[in-house]
């Protein structure tokens, strides 16, 4: 099968959408597909690749993070991708490359399958005032886009459901974005634990919390640090690991911070490294309702490290209260929780093992093994439409 995705992000930025994508074309190839990249030129841009097209852009990141229109419509681009003629067309983002798409997909007759990766709903303060007007302009375009589409993705069920009730009128599949479970899993030395540990001012004996991710408003980052300051426990450091627009905010709120010792900024980290950080952790934190899944939920599961998370339906199958971590409504439960992980010390090695288990079911190869049967469904029920 040839395949085409299409994304606005793609390296040498890397989310979790580039990651759904590497690793999806990673395992496609290995089950024999052919497959191409049409995306837009960063800022700083790695070495063409023969099976990627650059389409050229410019910055759009006051009206979006990270987001990149496109100044050139790569009629070139196009038209050798035209003459290859994909069997299908994957789009991974809703903006510029998904207009290219479509196309694309008219020129060649071929389906389009859309993954419907961020919960724009908790991004509309960084384009409107009001929550109703950011809804309503949210849904309304989210239509518009996902109607002209064969199939959608959604991450999780969260995100399915969001979609029906937008009157989404296309076959919508829940697949959850599989990641490199071996990568994960490696065991760190802990000599280069302890070393980490050191460099970072953690104390040996403190129970670390690590948050891993982007620094902005919609990860209630903020929530975190007012949890650390009120609590009335000792030996506890929150290491924070990423960069993003909040992180000077950020960084004075825990300066003012009753216990700003024990709240550590470790910015942004090769990701090659990650599991020096994450094996440094006694549990994975997050704040955050707006994740359509949270990747670096499952790459921490998949450390063997614990979970303890706002409460948010993105959770349902991955965290398991008082098994490989909980799910908290407030500070009250939050502290409680690690008031009990904190005296059961002989249950911890079972929230270890418990989370490992769980990840199994998130690996890329089962990721991409569910695509690629949506793919075949698309392009059937293209086929028979045009037939009739």
């Amino acid at each position: 099968m040839k395949i085409l995705i299409t994304t606005d992000l793609y390296l040498p930025t890397l989310n979790g959408v580039v990651t759904s994508i590497l690793n999806l074309k990673q395992e496609l190839i290995k089950r024999g597909h052919e497959v191409r990249i049409l995306t837009l030129q960063q800022d700083q841009q790695v070495e063409d690749e023969w099976n990627t097209y650059y389409i050229k852009s410019v910055s759009a990141g006051k009206v979006y993070p990270q987001a990149r229109i496109m100044r050139s419509i790569g009629n070139k681009q196009l038209k050798e991708i035209v003459n290859w003629k994909p069997d299908i067309i994957h789009s991974q983002c809703e903006f510029s490359t998904y207009f290219l798409a479509k196309i694309i997909a008219r020129r060649v007759n071929a389906p389009i399958v859309h993954t419907y990766h961020t919960v724009y709903e908790d991004y509309t303060h960084y384009f409107s005032k009001s929550d109703i007007v950011g809804y309503n302009v949210v849904k309304i375009f989210s239509k518009i886009i996902l109607n002209h589409t064969q199939s959608v993705i959604a991450p999780t069920d969260k995100v399915k459901r969001l979609l029906c009730n937008y009157k989404i009128n296309k076959p919508i599949y829940t697949v959850p974005t599989g990641i490199d479970l071996k990568k994960y899993s490696t065991q760190v030395p802990l000599s280069t634990i302890l070393d980490k540990k050191e460099r970072l001012g953690i104390p040996y004996e403190n129970l670390v919390l690590i948050y891993v991710g982007r620094l902005a408003k919609e990860k209630n980052l903020k929530e975190l640090i007012e949890f650390m300051s009120d609590l009335d426990m000792n030996k506890i450091t929150l290491l924070i690991v990423g960069d993003g627009p909040e992180r000077l905010a950020l960084e004075e709120s825990a300066q003012s911070s009753s216990n700003n010792s024990n709240i550590v900024f470790a910015g942004r980290v090769d990701r090659d490294d990650v599991n020096e950080y994450y094996q440094m952790a006694d549990i994975f934190v997050s704040a955050s309702t707006s994740e359509t899944q949270g990747l670096t939920y499952i790459e921490a599961l998949a450390n063997g490290v614990p979970l303890l998370c706002r409460k948010d339906d993105c959770l349902n199958d991955v965290l398991y209260n008082y098994e490989n971590g909980f799910q908290y409504s407030s500070y009250i439960e939050f502290r409680a929780f690690l008031k009990y992980f904190i005296e059961n010390e002989d249950l911890k090695m079972q929230y270890k093992n418990c989370a490992r288990e769980v990840a199994q079911k998130y690996s890329k190869e089962i990721f991409a093994e569910s695509v690629e049967k949506i793919y075949g469904l698309s392009i059937l029920c293209k086929n028979h439409l045009s037939y009739l």
